[in-house]
């Protein structure tokens, strides 16, 4: 089963990043998880469920520089559900909201992409925290409906229907506090002409310009930033996060467990399928966490 998240698109991009670029002719790179066939590793015993970088292939090599994490049997949810909001989709809501986000009980919090698995989840573990108030953003009225009535959202707004920085005031008259941003490009810049007195806005993608032809439009109100004495912080899950994952899949597992995280997960079956998957991601096309399942004979226990 492989994850289909927007940072592949960036990987392919021949540009410096965090990452080499994926050149022409490579495998595709991304996270998934798999079934050990066979194993001379003291680490992984064959029939071990595990996840990783396994990229767009039905077969891969674990080795010293490609690790993968054995997914403990017994956990009560199936690969899907470990695949997003126990998998680094959720860890990256989890400690992108509470620690580069500082979120504390009462802030006022606003979510892009809040249909999305990332957004989804954050925008539920702010509610679930004590938030006053969590308003997502969304593209169209059915997603929007979706924000509020599945996940709980106090309100959605479409982007595509509304003056945004007008709406995000009416919603916000005093202010952001937390901005959880996936999307970038227009949506930042309004949430920037409403952020709050020390409001912190979280960089956790910026999917509005991952295809642009051109070069990406700048932002005209940074200088909220200023007056306001807000601050803006962009991160990396498993590089600033990487030694404390466990501490967030805990909370997240108990949370589902519970019932307090709702999730969805937009199953896409067969590899070949794998490019139409990630472009589902642009176009809006999916609902929740898209995977693709590469075997669906490999399930947790």
């Amino acid at each position: 089963m492989l994850s289909i998240d927007p940072t592949i698109r960036t990987w392919m991009n021949d540009a410096p990043g965090y990452l080499p670029a994926i050149a022409v002719g490579d495998v595709v790179r991304s996270g998934g998880a798999g079934v050990v066939v066979e194993s001379n590793s003291s680490r992984y015993k064959v029939g071990d469920i595990v996840s990783g970088i396994t990229g767009w292939q039905e077969w891969t090599i674990a080795d010293e520089n490609n690790h993968f994490s054995v997914i403990p049997a017994g956990l009560g949810l199936d690969l899907a559900t470990v695949m997003n909001v126990v998998g680094l989709t959720g860890v990256t809501a989890y400690f992108g909201l509470l620690e580069v986000g500082k979120f504390h009980e009462g802030d006022v919090v606003v979510v892009s992409g809040a249909a999305g698995a990332t957004g989804s989840v954050a925008g539920q573990i702010a509610k679930a925290r004590g938030a006053k108030k969590v308003i997502g953003i969304a593209g169209g009225p059915e997603k929007c409906e979706e924000v509020v009535e599945k996940y709980g959202f106090d309100e959605c707004l479409d982007y595509r229907q509304v003056h945004l920085a007008r709406a995000l005031h009416e919603a916000c008259p005093k202010g952001i506090d937390v901005y959880f941003d996936n999307v970038g490009g227009e949506i930042l810049d309004a949430v920037l002409s409403n952020i709050a007195v020390h409001g912190r806005i979280i960089l956790c993608g910026a999917i509005s310009q991952y295809n642009s032809m051109q070069k990406p439009k700048g932002l005209a109100n940074t200088s909220m930033l200023i007056v306001r004495r807000a601050r803006m912080e962009g991160f990396i899950v498993f590089q600033d996060f990487g030694s404390r994952l466990a501490e967030a899949q805990l909370e997240l597992a108990a949370m589902v467990a519970k019932g307090t995280l709702v999730h969805q997960e937009h199953l896409v079956h067969g590899l070949e399928h794998a490019p139409e998957a990630l472009n589902l991601l642009f176009s809006g096309g999916n609902h929740g966490k898209t995977l693709v399942v590469v075997d669906d004979s490999v399930q947790l226990a």
